[in-house]
């Protein structure tokens, strides 16, 4: 291939091209091809038209560069110092590894003395810094996002003609979620077009799930915990030790969704198992749901940025917000805080789930494990709980326990229900939430925490940098939103200013290919080109 570079073909520029193309066809009309089952006919095809589609791809680029020989550029080379560069080298060529399999870019190079030479077709193609396409870079992103590394390495080597090691690949994920954040900042306009047409609740949410981490990349008090840590035995933690091996990942979501009034016996209902078909069909769903997590910044910082997103769904002030938190007391402050300085009208709701383990944990003071009656007891209390009763149900489950002369040891978790119970009283308020439509649940953050860290980042064995474990939460978090697209299609532009653009005093020049348009043959009728997705 690097012999074939940019050979000057006057006949067929797409020679090249066109042998393998006669190549493949002269062997599916072969009498071994006849015998074939279909399923050798897609191996054949599949492996003998990348090596077609990667020298269509070499043809083309060694076109270019013939062209730029010939007739140079639209204007003249000047660097971001305001110097033009008047040195031309025409024999450097790079390579680039495309989805297809490597091929060379042959380019001509603009220079001057004590200054840095440019290429402008390297801008005119927006190539990458590294080696690899954006295309490569893509699938590595996608690819890692879903699994592990060496999955990721095993998919691109079967599906593309792209070799590459797991150390770059992982090099590659951290390159492709460098522009996350101005992706979102960039979509304000957006957002805010979509607000008037949404439901009337901002409901933000967020929460902590802890990653395993290298241990150079633990935060520092973990870390310092974890060298002065001096466990019992060596394979085996004992009762009470830690492993302090996590680092905190702080998740945030944004939705807006419309009002669904429901009453306590319909939600007692629902975690029985009894759901009305018509409830189910008529409840709204998340609209323009946002979710995303970070394991690099401090939880402080997330929550505020939930805020402001969640401020893109309601410019104009006139929505009502829920906070949807599980009773973290730094989160719970955080919240509030956030919301003074945003001047919103928060009401902060704890997620019933929580409300109901505790439930269940004190239930078991009373009652056998696994009992009819157990059940009872779990619902009679919640259905109370719900009619806006936590301070009553947490004095009933203490007195209780002392009229039953149970001992300090075996009611603690009767106890620590009802302080629960009565330290979150303010967010309990479940009667006035269901009247007015509000969501109670977490399930969006739960299922966030699930899909971003648990499915990807806890894989058994696995342990984090930051960066890494970033990127992917990062990727993760723009599939789980729908945005990988657009944001696509921004990291590509915003690669084009970093890489280019910024090198040049003006709009890099191009090769001018307008000036011999008219001397390339045209088969007779030709089709307009369209991409096909």
């Amino acid at each position: 291939m690097e012999a074939y570079a940019c050979a000057a073909i006057e006949e067929n520029p797409f020679e090249y091209s066109t042998e393998q193309f006669m190549s493949l066809t002269s062997q599916l009309r072969s009498l071994e091809a006849g015998d074939m089952r279909h399923s050798d006919l897609e191996s054949l095809i599949n492996s003998e038209g990348r090596e077609l589609l990667r020298r269509l791809l070499q043809d083309h680029l060694s076109l270019r560069a013939k062209h730029e020989k010939e007739f140079g550029l639209t204007g003249t080379v000047v660097g971001a110092e305001a110097k033009e560069r008047t040195h031309r080298r025409t024999d450097t060529s790079r390579c680039l590894v495309s989805i297809f399999g490597p091929v060379s870019v042959q380019r001509t190079q603009y220079g001057g003395r004590g200054i840095s030479s440019l290429h402008p077709v390297d801008a005119q193609l927006n190539l990458p810094a590294e080696m690899y396409s954006h295309g490569v870079r893509r699938r590595v992103a996608e690819e890692a996002a879903r699994g592990s590394f060496d999955e990721t390495v095993s998919a691109l080597a079967r599906t593309t003609g792209a070799a590459i090691a797991k150390r770059q690949a992982e090099e590659l994920a951290v390159r492709a979620a460098t522009d996350f954040d101005e992706f979102y900042e960039a979509r304000v306009a957006a957002s805010r077009e979509d607000a008037a047409s949404t439901g009337s609740i901002v409901v933000v949410s967020t929460d902590g799930k802890g990653i395993v981490m290298r241990k150079k990349d633990l935060r520092e008090q973990t870390r310092n915990a974890a060298t002065n840590e001096n466990h019992k035995i060596k394979k085996r933690l004992s009762k009470g030790e830690k492993r302090n091996c996590k680092r905190m990942a702080m998740v945030a979501s944004v939705y807006t969704v419309t009002p669904f009034v429901r009453n306590p016996d319909d939600i007692v209902g629902n975690l029985d198992g009894i759901e009305n078909p018509a409830d189910k069909q008529k409840r709204p769903r998340p609209e323009n749901k946002r979710v995303w997590a970070s394991v690099q910044k401090p939880a402080n910082e997330v929550i505020g940025e939930a805020f402001t997103e969640a401020k893109l769904r309601d410019p104009s002030g006139t929505k009502q917000w829920v906070g949807l938190v599980d009773g973290n007391k730094a989160q719970l402050q955080s919240f509030e805080r956030q919301a003074e300085i945003h001047g919103v009208a928060l009401t902060i709701i704890l997620d019933i789930i929580h409300v109901l383990e505790y439930l269940w944990k004190a239930a078991t003071v009373f009652c056998e494990e696994g009992t009819p009656e157990i059940e009872a007891w779990v619902s009679e209390r919640l259905l109370r709980i719900l009619n806006g009763q936590a301070s009553q149900v947490a004095a009933g489950i203490r007195r209780s326990a002392t009229k039953r002369g149970i001992g300090r040891t075996k009611r603690k978790p009767a106890d620590k229900c009802a302080n629960y119970l009565l330290k979150y009283k303010d967010f309990l308020h479940y009667d006035e939430y269901l009247a007015k439509g509000f969501p109670i649940a977490t399930g969006v953050i739960e299922g966030a925490c699930r899909y971003l860290i648990n499915d990807r980042l806890g894989i058994t064995g696995a342990r984090w940098g930051v960066d890494g474990a970033e990127a992917i939460l990062r990727l993760r978090s723009l599939r789980t939103s729908g945005d990988f697209d657009q944001y696509w299609k921004f990291h590509q532009e915003q690669e084009y200013v970093r890489n280019h653009k910024e090198r040049y005093a003006a709009v890099p020049p191009r090769i001018a290919f307008s000036e011999i348009d008219d001397r390339l043959p045209k088969p007779e009728g030709r089709a307009h080109l369209r991409i096909v997705k």
